[in-house]
């Protein structure tokens, strides 16, 4: 069957649409709408038709979970810490209940954190992460709240200085935290210094934060510090050979668990 002329249209945009964020990341939605000369309703109404190769999410055009998310599994199962990964990650979802308002970190290990979570209860969730966030858009009974800014292609996450403010007003029941490194005199840290801000004011906002990680990160230093391990009721660690390194952390609350 031949197609209208409308179509026609559509596919073109969305053709063009695909180049600019192969070149650029994901794109601010209104900057799309100017760049192919067409309103940000009709960006809209392309990415609506099923199939539609991208996204709206979070007034940005984005690759959706079929295409982005699945990169970043296929990354993750290549980890070689991806099972201690699930393992510290089930455990971390089993303190969420039904009504809980929380804050999800960005990371390879979150995404796999917001899988785990209890299906078909009711929550509040804030994230910054366009990984997480894809996978908590699928969930029916998910408020979902996603901090805009600045898109970071290195950790897939945005930011900006309203976002942080925006977050400082919150109060969340449980701050869900990723690290790249947990020192037992130098803290939790991470590789990107963009991160740093988001993680301490969810922190702070949190009345409880849990710092969830795979055993490799113990006694690691990353470059950005952005916590003290007492500022977290509880370090969940995925991994058996973690269980050697407990000495080195007395009077932090390690959670160890083994798949």
């Amino acid at each position: 069957m031949r197609k209208s002329s409308g179509s026609l249209a559509r596919d073109l945009r969305l053709a063009k649409l695909l180049n600019l964020i192969e070149a650029r990341g994901a794109l601010p939605l209104a900057d799309a709408a100017k760049l192919l000369q067409v309103s940000a309703m009709t960006i809209r109404r392309d990415l609506a038709v099923p199939g539609a190769p991208l996204a709206c999410l979070g007034a940005h055009v984005v690759r959706p979970l079929t295409a982005v998310g699945a990169t970043y599994t296929l990354d993750a199962e290549r980890d070689q810490h991806a099972a201690n990964k699930r393992s510290a990650c089930r455990r971390a979802a089993e303190l969420v209940k039904a009504g809980d308002s929380l804050f999800i970190d960005c990371g390879t290990t979150m995404p796999l954190f917001a899988e785990a979570l209890p299906p078909g209860i009711a929550l509040d969730v804030v994230c910054y992460s366009m990984n997480v966030a894809m996978i908590l858009s699928r969930r029916p009974n998910t408020q979902l709240m996603l901090l805009g800014g600045l898109y970071h292609a290195s950790s897939a996450t945005f930011f900006s200085d309203e976002a942080l403010h925006y977050l400082k007003r919150l109060g969340v029941d449980k701050a869900f935290i990723s690290a790249g490194g947990v020192h037992s005199g130098r803290g939790a840290s991470c590789s990107n210094f963009n991160e740093v801000p988001i993680k301490r004011a969810a922190i702070e906002s949190a009345d409880e934060s849990i710092l969830v990680v795979d055993e490799s990160k113990l006694g690691r230093l990353k470059p950005a510090f952005f916590s003290p391990l007492d500022a977290f009721s509880r370090v969940i660690v995925g991994g058996a050979s973690a269980r050697q390194q407990r000495s080195h952390f007395k009077g932090i609350k390690l959670d160890i668990v083994t798949c």
